[in-house]
């Protein structure tokens, strides 16, 4: 696109087919959703999460709940190689994700939009083993500065449900994918060779890349206030401060839907296939009334 303003929303018959789309994902994934309150009226203002393996396997479905819940299309920013991908980037451009740029960020925010930020990026989407849902954002700033810098409001996020969903067989960074890399770098150029671009291979049910069907939980947390910074967008203390604010928020929303997670037995078809047997079972007596008697 010419200008990240210079974006229509999908037309309603759009949004109706791609709701369609993802009735089978809903269903195998049973998604519940968190404190879609806490999101503002309108913009600006930024919504920082946590990515999950793979990036795009849980993200739909936080566009569309929003728009559903709230009226909102919210933006995202994404990875530069997005846009060196045919085909894929017209998707990207489609559903309003802008090439992840302090000047694309400065630009939406300007127009008062809400945005969507995964300061963890690729290197989170392609986590090795051993480093389920750990927050990767090193000494990244920029999402804080734009919000320091806009006077806007951090809403915090998170997302549980794919790290379960897969098993790593090969780390993204192994030998056995230097191949991949180097067909990445023919491909992207140079950026394709990153590590952080070549995906981990997993497995899901049996040997077979079929994610397993495993509820995703998502959660909204209370918005971040950064005008107690305000004009500080330069100095770096203040930044920090506000990174790691809204960080340890994520980290926090990540710890409760795990153990939401953990006590769920809906969490899987046959849990929640249970749970509405139990219900039917106990609604039986009321609805044949003297059945328990007999």
């Amino acid at each position: 696109m010419a200008s990240p303003v210079d974006w229509t929303p999908p037309s309603a018959h759009l949004i109706r087919a791609a709701n369609l789309a993802l009735e089978p994902w809903r269903a195998w994934t049973s998604p519940v959703f968190h404190g879609l309150a806490n999101l503002p009226d309108h913009g600006p203002a930024l919504l920082v999460g946590n990515h999950t393996v793979y990036g795009v396997i849980d993200a739909p479905l936080i566009f569309f709940e929003i728009h559903r819940a709230r009226g909102i299309w919210v933006r995202s920013l994404a990875d530069h190689v997005h846009w060196q991908i045919p085909g894929w980037r017209t998707v990207m451009n489609v559903g309003g994700s802008v090439d992840g740029t302090r000047e694309n960020c400065r630009a939406l925010l300007d127009a008062g939009e809400m945005v969507v930020v995964f300061p963890g990026g690729a290197r989170e989407a392609t986590r090795r083993r051993g480093e389920r849902y750990r927050l990767q954002w090193e000494q990244r700033l920029g999402f804080a500065r734009m919000a320091i810098e806009a006077g806007c409001p951090i809403v915090p996020f998170g997302t549980v449900g794919v790290e379960e969903m897969f098993t790593t067989i090969v780390d993204p960074d192994s030998r056995l994918l230097a191949p991949g890399r180097a067909l990445g770098r023919i491909l992207l150029g140079e950026r394709g060779g990153r590590d952080d671009m070549m995906v981990p291979l997993s497995r899901g049910i049996g040997l077979t890349p079929v994610p397993r069907p495993e509820r995703l939980y998502y959660g909204f947390g209370k918005p971040i206030e950064t005008t107690p910074w305000a004009g500080r967008a330069d100095d770096v203390t203040a930044v920090t401060e506000v990174r790691d604010l809204a960080r340890q928020a994520v980290q926090d929303i990540v710890d409760d839907l795990r153990a939401e997670q953990a006590d769920d037995p809906g969490r899987t078809p046959l849990g929640r296939l249970g749970r509405g047997l139990a219900r039917s079972a106990r609604a039986l007596p009321r609805v044949v009334p003297g059945l328990v008697s007999r």
